[in-house]
Formats: C-alpha cells, structure tokens, sequence
C-alpha cells in the first residue's frame, strides 16, 4: 500500500490527515498501482507553521509505485496568497525508493521539489532530499526521518535541516487511530529570529469507510518567531474531511 511521503515531510498531519491512500487498482504483471488522495482541512499547516491563512484548504495527490519501491508522486494544496506570498497554490513533486529490510522494518529515500506557480516576483521554489526508516510492531508504528534542502536562491543562498519523528496506533477493534509528531527544523524554513523551531501534532482519525476519513489534530510550534499581524504558528486544532482512492 502506497502511503505518500508528503504526510510525513509536512509534519506528519498534512494538516490532520492521518490515512494512507489506498491503490486504486490492484497490482497487475507490470508491477504498478496507482493511489490518490483529496482532503478538505480546516488549516493547512507546514511542519507547524499555517500556509493557509487560517483559511480552508483543499489538498489532493497522486503516488504511482513498482514492486521494486520505486515511487514518483504528486500534490497539491491551496494557499492563502494574502499573508503567505506564495501565491494560492503549492505543487509538489517528489520520488524516491522503498524497501522493507526486514520484517516490520522499512527504509524510504528520495527528493521532493515545492514548486510555487503563482508566487510573486522572486524564487520561490526549492528542493529538499529526505530519508527516513519506518518500524511496526502490533497495531502502531513509528518512523524517524530527516530532510535537507540544500543552499538555494529561494531559501536565501543558505541551508535547511529538518528531523522529525512519527508515531500512529490502530486502536482494536475499532475505527479508530491515533498519532502523535515530532519535529525540528535548522535553517531558513522555519520563520524564526535565530532559523530553529520545533513543531508537534497530536491527532486522532476515524475511518467512516475503508475509503473515507475525518480526523481531527492540536497543531503548534515552538520558536523565537518574530512578532506581526497574524500569528502564522498559533496552537490550533484542525479538522479534516479525507478520501483515499
């Protein structure tokens, strides 16, 4: 079962969507499925820090993957292009490779490129590589990971480093899961005074069918963030309407 890898590298919740996408055709000789997701949320948070403006977003992507692990991907989510600059759109694209190593345990890498097409003058868009292993054990799993963005024009001519742990548990018998996030970011991406931040999430999501979800997720992040008009890292609870096709 493909689970894209932009849930993880947005903090875990893509802003509160807790399901993996589930293929939309089985397998078949060539090896290839093909997943998708759509979402509603009530915020769109990036690794803690609101992209949306406080605003609704809508967010959808597509994961195409071989039995070998190799996996090409995209997403998408609206923007608040008002108080982000932005503009009211992000695309990502992303590849990579995953195996399972052993039994429970699995290892997923590649690259992602934020594309921003309707931002302002300037460059906006950047790329980040990103590595991460997973572990299962019973109903949960936990994943730790790291992404880097390499020195860029868009990320002014300087690094960014992010570290992030993952937990979920499926509780028995029942519809009910839980997860919990960890992560902290070096460098320019986190909108701070001295470039260092932490974010969390904890979240729950019920599946209401084996294709349909709402979650729930209490959001924030902690740094030395500068003061303005609007606090784009606020604790918030946001709210989450998800598909899985």
């Amino acid at each position: 079962m493909l689970t894209s890898i932009r849930r993880l590298l947005a903090g875990g919740l893509l802003a509160g969507t807790v399901f993996a996408a589930a293929p939309a055709v089985a397998q078949d000789d060539s090896g290839i499925t093909i997943s998708g997701n759509a979402a509603i949320v009530s915020e769109y948070r990036f690794r803690g820090v609101d992209m949306s403006g406080g605003d609704i977003a809508v967010q959808g992507g597509v994961d195409i993957g071989h039995a070998s692990g190799i996996y090409i991907g995209t997403w998408g989510s609206s923007l608040d292009e008002d108080t982000v600059g932005y503009g009211h759109t992000e695309l990502d694209v992303y590849a990579g490779w995953s195996t399972e190593l052993a039994s429970g345990v699995s290892f997923d890498i590649g690259g992602i490129y934020y594309l921003y097409p309707n931002a302002g003058p300037g460059d906006y868009d950047y790329v980040e590589a990103y590595a991460s292993a997973g572990f299962g054990f019973g109903p949960g799993d936990l994943s730790v990971g790291i992404a880097y963005a390499p020195e860029q024009e868009s990320l002014g001519d300087t690094d960014n480093l992010y570290v992030f742990a993952d937990a979920g548990v499926g509780i028995p018998n029942t519809a009910l899961s839980l997860s919990g996030h960890l992560g902290y970011t070096d460098g320019f991406l986190t909108y701070t005074d001295d470039s260092k931040a932490f974010d969390w999430s904890v979240g729950a999501d019920y599946a209401l069918t084996p294709n349909l979800s709402v979650g729930v997720a209490y959001v924030g992040a902690e740094g030395d963030f500068a003061p303005g008009d609007y606090d784009f890292t606020d604790d918030t609870v946001v709210f989450t309407l998800g598909a899985s096709f």
